[in-house]
């Protein structure tokens, strides 16, 4: 694995196949603003592929890292289901505050990248991912929380639970 340590350009998401790629990268270690023992940084969102690269600015915050531990993990528990059922999808961080990806587990898997509050503009980008994915995305989970020096989040784990936001149906999944 492959993760920067420096306080810019910091990868602690990177959904790939390769040729085309998601990925989210922390601008910086200092937080942009700390409220009720809540801290929120700046991070962008980087596509790559053949078909379309861009930068996106996303915004989240110390409760936002909790939540993408917990959809990994709902991932890794819903990765054996049978075909023919309709593949589970979150959004991360939840939509409507910044930009946000809405991950669908799927064949291949689908990051779709959503600006929602900016432009509206969406693009669906499919990533057929290796079998080790989920352990290297806690690998940088992890590396990400010791750079933010442990950030964890505010809420009580039944409030973190209830606060991640499913999709149980993907239209067309």
């Amino acid at each position: 694995m492959n993760t920067s340590t420096t306080d810019a350009g910091a990868e602690f998401i990177r959904l790939t196949s390769g040729r085309q790629s998601v990925s989210v990268r922390l601008l910086s270690t200092e937080p942009v603003l700390e409220d009720l023992g809540v801290r929120y940084y700046d991070a962008e969102i980087v596509i790559s592929s053949d078909f379309v690269n861009a930068t996106l600015p996303l915004g989240f915050d110390s409760n936002d890292l909790d939540e993408w531990g917990e959809l990994l993990d709902a991932t890794a528990e819903v990765d054996g289901e049978p075909d023919g059922e309709e593949p589970f999808a979150a959004d991360w961080p939840r939509a409507g505050r910044s930009a946000y990806l809405r991950f669908i587990a799927d064949d291949p898997y689908v990051i779709e990248v959503h600006d929602a509050p900016s432009t509206g503009i969406g693009v669906s980008v499919p990533v057929d991912m290796d079998e080790g994915w989920p352990a290297e995305a806690k690998e940088r989970l992890a590396a990400v929380r010791a750079l933010l020096g442990g950030a964890r989040s505010a809420l009580s784990p039944r409030h973190r639970a209830e606060s991640l936001v499913h999709i149980d149906a993907v239209p067309g999944g």
